[in-house]
């Protein structure tokens, strides 16, 4: 989680408080919005999961938001 966090703040140039608001606020909002099996994973997905492989997957977070954004019915 600390990678997005990271690209938040120096994309967005918000300070590191908010910007970690921001990805806990995300989180949430997918957890709640995924189906389960799903939503189980997304911690992991974000980096913030013990053992996750979202280090990998943050290296492509562009291909992962519009994955997402595809599963939540938007492109």
């Amino acid at each position: 989680m600390n990678e997005l966090v990271q690209r938040l703040i120096e994309r967005t140039g918000l300070p590191e408080d908010k910007a970690m608001r921001a990805v806990e606020t995300m989180s949430g909002f997918l957890k709640e919005r995924l189906p389960e099996p799903v939503a189980a994973q997304v911690d992991g997905v974000l980096g913030g999961g013990e053992g996750g492989q979202g280090g990998g997957m943050l290296g492509n977070a562009g291909g992962m938001a519009s994955g997402l954004g595809g599963m939540l019915g938007k492109h």
